[in-house]
């Protein structure tokens, strides 16, 4: 039942069939964009915005470029060096399309170039065919369309396109044994840190893997003493140790790299090279490889980063953010099922295909890493599902394949393997259908963002959650303390701001950790502050604690401030506070924050039922948790007025009440918390509208989020 190689099918079915699955690919993705056409809400400049975080850094990149901004005009970190913003910057100045419709629509564009490497797969085998029908589950199955659906604007477009390119670059070489198929792996390794480094721990495993599996080949052909194949995989598996250990020598300059190939292609066309002299060469550029390549750095790193939980060890004990990250937290092995295939039945099928497409075609067996991966999302994240599915794909069809060769008639077997195939591809397309997530911020939030931008200067910085960086970098312009791709110990200083109670260490750690940032080089705020493990380290209760005094000394201030309090933190407030809510010296909680946003269900006379279960009497002042009565100290209700301001009725109803309750009558929402949360900056300056006019001013104000300028 193995299939030739040599299929008959012309170069233009071939491009024919590539063609139908790209245009498959890009017309599934185009459901999202065309259920929210008449969503104004989530549009700005007339076009649908983008729907990850992420991809705003990458966007402030390519706008910088556009606009002729350098490097050195910026105080934050930017995207310049990125390949991703260069190349979207030339996109846009290249065609009529504008920047906000190409970080819209490349992700999509990109990513599904996936079937092409998917396809040739399926032709090197002999099965190209086949390989169409894996391309069109592969290119849309669930975790791989989840990160590079239409607005899904990052890195992640080229990450498993690439990925895949290097997989089929490796069994290229093993299946024609030349020069060129090595040289194009060696191409693809050179380009692929630029698009997507964090791959590179996953190339490294499929290069040793390869290497073995070519030195097996090649001791079997030594062994029966095949002459005609001995040169020719001789050839082939020396000249690939040693051309695809130098393109993998990462931590040399990219032109010593590139030299030093142009030296060994010479040598190895030109010169007659002895097998001894061959394997001195291939031993000594392989130890390079070792030496040169990073590997430990990157593979031990990358699992470090991913299993690594919780509060810091050494120094002062800041908590880690890689514990309230969704898609680096161990998930259901249900869920890892469903991500790779579609469904669980889909997962099993994939793998017994995998099973037998190696025990038939045996160079698939460097395809292992990545299903790997794939399946160490259980333990590591979402985000590692998505490298299997190629692969899984591929292994499923095959699977269809085998099953439907049982049939005798020719009719049978691939209606059997189209019918299975489109099995396959319905739980993913119900998943697309149901996947309607919006975009990262609304009109109103941009808009906001947009006035800031109008008062503020590019040196200005402004102080928010790491969630938020990205598209305050964007729209407004200014920079950020934490972000999306820097979010570690300065999460204690961003934290500590919003839960403060003192309007003076408000405005005086904002002032002070922005200076002390650009002031260091760029350091870490926290770190360089407290002095972290070094011998005269602070004690940061205390240091914190001075700060609360008006008199405190700061540095002068050559760029404004701003702090940013969105409505839409208030979903993930109480994880804000975790990081800030830790005695450093120990890493231990200091308190137990309760905040509990809800609505009313239900009122009866003076009872109001919450959502979430909680009851309040308003006649008697108390709070029902469970069975505990608890008192209520002050009950607001708070209403955004049309000029932006806030008008707050405030009742007190016990002056030994613990807790606080806070209505928010502008999106009828009731929100209960303990007294000091009710005294932090975000609750009173946010919701309450509350805050020191000689410290503050409000500069922008919507239902959706409150601008302050420290003055």
């Amino acid at each position: 039942m193995k299939s030739s190689i040599n299929e008959n099918i012309s170069i233009w079915v071939l491009l024919g069939l590539m063609v139908v699955a790209y245009l498959f690919s890009i017309g599934v993705r185009m459901y999202w964009p065309l259920y929210f056409a008449d969503t104004m809400s989530m549009y700005y400049n007339g076009q649908l915005m983008i729907n990850t975080n992420d991809g705003y850094f990458f966007a402030s990149g390519a706008k910088d470029i556009i606009d002729g901004v350098t490097p050195e005009n910026l105080p934050r970190i930017s995207a310049f060096t990125y390949t991703l913003s260069i190349f979207t910057a030339y996109i846009t100045m290249w065609t009529p399309f504008s920047l906000d419709t190409v970080i819209l629509y490349l992700p999509s564009i990109i990513s599904s170039l996936i079937v092409i490497p998917i396809i040739l797969t399926g032709r090197l085998m002999g099965h190209t065919f086949l390989g169409f029908l894996a391309a069109l589950i592969g290119s849309i199955a669930w975790s791989y369309y989840n990160r590079t659906m239409v607005g899904y604007y990052d890195s992640d477009m080229f990450a498993i396109f690439l990925q895949f390119m290097m997989f089929y670059s490796f069994i290229y070489i093993i299946y024609k044994k030349n020069l060129n198929a090595i040289v194009f792996s060696v191409i693809l390794i050179l380009i692929y840190p630029y698009f997507y480094d964090q791959g590179l721990s996953i190339t490294y495993v499929m290069f040793v893997m390869f290497l073995f599996y070519m030195l097996i080949e090649y001791l079997q052909i030594v062994k029966v003493k095949e002459t005609n194949n001995f040169k020719k995989n001789g050839l082939s598996f020396y000249s690939s140790i040693i051309l695809l250990s130098i393109s993998l020598m990462i931590t040399l300059p990219i032109t010593l790299r590139i030299g030093l190939l142009l030296l060994m292609f010479f040598i190895l066309i030109k010169v007659k090279l002895k097998e001894n002299h061959l394997i001195y060469l291939s031993l000594a550029f392989f130890i390079g490889f070792l030496l040169f390549g990073n590997i430990i750095g990157i593979v031990l790193g990358k699992l470090f980063t991913y299993i690594d939980r919780g509060v810091q060890e050494e120094g002062l004990h800041f908590y880690q953010v890689i514990q309230t990250v969704r898609e680096a937290g161990s998930i259901p092995m249900s869920t890892v099922a469903n991500r790779i295939s579609g469904s669980s039945i889909g997962l099993i099928l994939s793998f017994i295909g995998y099973g037998i497409l190696v025990w038939r075609h045996k160079p698939f067996i460097i395809a292992l890493p990545l299903i790997g991966v794939g399946l160490f999302a259980y333990i590591g994240g979402l985000r590692f599902t998505v490298y299997a599915v190629p692969i899984a794909a591929m292994s499923v069809v095959y699977l269809f394949w085998i099953i439907g060769s049982l049939f005798k008639d020719k009719i049978a077997q691939y209606a059997f393997l189209v019918l299975a195939t489109v099995a396959m591809l319905y739980p993913n397309i119900t998943h697309i259908i149901g996947y309607k997530v919006p975009t990262v911020m609304n009109k109103t939030e941009v808009t906001d963002l947009v006035k800031l931008n109008k008062i503020s200067d590019r040196k200005d910085y402004t102080l928010a959650w790491w969630d938020y960086g990205y598209p305050i970098w964007y729209y407004s312009d200014t920079s950020t303390l934490i972000d999306g791709g820097k979010h570690q110990n300065d999460n204690y200083i961003i934290s500590k701001l919003m839960f403060s109670t003192s309007p003076q260490q408000v405005a005086n750690l904002s002032k002070l950790a922005v200076e002390t940032y650009v002031e260091s080089g760029y350091k870490v705020v926290a770190d360089t502050l407290f002095h972290n493990k070094q011998k005269e380290q602070k004690n940061p209760n205390n240091f914190m604690k001075e700060l609360e005094n008006p008199d405190y000394k700061l540095p002068k201030n050559p760029r404004d401030v701003y702090l940013y309090l969105p409505y839409r933190m208030m979903r993930i407030f109480p994880t804000v506070g975790v990081f800030g809510n830790l005695n450093l010296k120990t890493g231990k909680a200091k308190r137990n924050i309760m905040f509990y946003p809800t609505q009313v269900s239900k009122q009866n006379s003076s009872m109001l039922q919450l959502a979430n279960g909680i009851v309040i009497n308003m006649l008697k002042g108390e709070i029902m948790l469970g069975q505990k009565s608890r008192k209520i100290n002050y009950f607001d209700t708070a209403t955004l007025l049309p000029t932006g301001e806030t008008q707050v009725k405030s009742r007190l109803m016990h002056m030994d009440g613990d807790l606080c309750v806070v209505y928010l009558n502008t999106y009828r929402q009731i929100i209960v918390m303990d007294k000091e949360t009710y005294n932090s900056a975000y609750v009173q300056m946010f919701m309450l509208g509350k805050y020191d006019k000689n410290l503050f001013e409000l500069v922008v104000s919507s239902a959706y989020s409150k601008i302050y300028k420290v003055k």
